[in-house]
Formats: structure tokens, C-alpha cells, sequence
């Protein structure tokens, strides 16, 4: 306990307000901690209010108070707990979607729940297809909202689910297994915020690498246009031009 209460009050990168840090969070509920983080990673993964909480470092945080003891329950209990809220959370959010999404999205001067967004989300599916759900968990703000835009798609419930519940599993239980188990190496211990900050860019990879591949392919069409538009209508070449005789408008 003590090595992460010193962690916490000796750290001086902060990884945004106090009472986001998932150190901060454990160690201020005290005994009600796992409530506290059952309920965090229920609500960012059902209730679109909840993209801004902190559910890959918090999951980790969880894991690595296990090992240290300062969160006193066994590990299986943890990760059973977190995998529930995380799955029950998708079943929320489907089903706000589901009833409340045709009607958010239906507004033409919305700018946060945009109908392109619903087609944005049924294009990312029909390309990444059922392993998109899965990715989509270790995606921070994407999770939030895509368990809602499948409910806005009408996705097949049961195919939806399913794969919930596998990216659910590998991501809730497996990350508090990952920092159980780091968090039995004593450098982990004593640099729990470097760990965190890790965890957050390795969390936003997937979005970086996403843009970048979007970028290149609008590049890439936007080339492939101009090389159309080339074949159609071919460049004008400047000496023949010359010889064009001119109209004499005057005359």
C-alpha cells in the first residue's frame, strides 16, 4: 500500500483533473473501490455521457492494487466483475441506441449525434465485419460510441453480443491481469504513472494508425480523380496553341 500511496502523492505528470487519475479513484473510495471501478467501466461502455472516463488505465490501476494488496479482493473476483459491467454496459448502450438513436441523429443541425456518423460506423463494420467489435474495445471514446451506433444500425443483436462479450473479456480481465502481474515488478511499482501515460498512448494507437490509413486512401483517391479527369480532357499543348489563328473580335 505504501509504495502506491507514494506513487501517487510523489508523481508530477499529471494525466488530466484528480479525480479522473485511477489512483486518485481507488484510493478515495476506500473500501467501495471495486463499486467505484465496476460502475466507471459500466458507464463508459454504456452511457455515451461516459466516453470521458479513464477505462484502460482504471482496469490496470485495479490489477496492480490487487497484487500490492491495497485493493483486498482475489484477482478472479476483479476481473469477473469489470468483464460483467463491461458486457452489460454494451447491452445499455445497444439499446439506447436502438430507441434513442433514430431520433438524435434524425436532427440536420445536431453536431454532436450526426447522421453521417451512423454511416460512418455501418461502413466501419461492413469492412472490419464482426472483428471491428472486438477492436473497437481497446479504442478509448470508439467504444463509448460504437456499441451505440450498432443499436442506431440495427445490427443483429445476438451476432453484436457475442462478440461483445469476446472483446470484453480479452479487454476487462485482460488488462487487469496485465497490471496484477506487472504490477508485481517493483519498477511498475514505483513508476504507476508511467505506466499509465503508456497505457494511454498505446490506447490511441490504433485511432493514429486509422487516420493515417484514412488520409492515404483519400490521397490516394483524389490522385486516381485527377488521373481520370486527365484521360477525359487531355492537357492543351502550349506550341500548338500558337499556330491557332486568332478571331479578330473587331472586325
Amino acid at each position: 500500500m505504501s509504495c502506491v500511496t507514494a506513487a501517487l502523492t510523489t508523481s508530477t505528470v499529471a494525466l488530466g483533473p484528480q479525480w479522473l487519475n485511477p489512483e486518485y479513484i481507488l484510493s478515495s473510495f476506500g473500501g467501495f473501490a471495486l463499486f467505484a471501478v465496476c460502475f466507471i467501466i459500466f458507464a463508459e461502455c454504456g452511457l455515451l455521457v461516459g466516453f470521458f472516463l479513464p477505462g484502460d488505465s482504471l482496469l490496470f490501476t485495479a490489477g496492480l492494487f490487487v497484487a500490492t494488496g491495497a485493493l483486498d479482493y482475489p484477482l478472479w473476483l476483479v476481473c469477473l466483475l469489470v468483464t460483467v459491467c463491461a458486457m452489460a454496459g454494451n447491452v445499455v448502450g445497444y439499446y439506447i441506441g436502438h430507441r434513442a438513436g433514430p431520433a438524435l441523429f434524425s436532427k440536420p443541425d445536431s453536431k454532436i449525434f450526426k447522421k453521417e456518423y451512423v454511416e460512418k460506423t455501418e461502413g466501419f463494420f461492413e469492412k472490419y465485419g464482426a472483428r471491428a467489435i472486438v477492436m473497437a474495445r481497446f479504442v478509448p471514446i470508439v467504444r463509448t460510441f460504437i456499441t451505440a451506433m450498432a443499436g442506431v444500425g440495427r445490427m443483429d443483436p445476438k451476432k453484436y453480443f457475442t462478440y461483445s462479450a469476446i472483446g470484453g473479456v480479452a479487454w476487462a480481465a485482460g488488462l487487469t491481469v496485465l497490471g496484477y502481474f506487472l504490477g508485481q515488478i517493483d519498477f511498475v511499482r514505483k513508476n504507476i504513472e508511467m505506466m499509465l501515460i503508456l497505457i494511454v498512448l498505446v490506447s490511441v494507437v490504433p485511432i493514429i494508425i486509422e487516420f493515417l490509413k484514412a488520409r492515404r486512401e483519400k490521397k490516394s483517391l483524389v490522385e486516381q480523380e485527377a488521373a481520370d479527369i486527365t484521360q477525359v480532357f487531355p492537357p492543351v499543348d502550349a506550341e500548338a496553341t500558337q499556330y491557332i489563328p486568332r478571331v479578330d473580335r473587331d472586325r
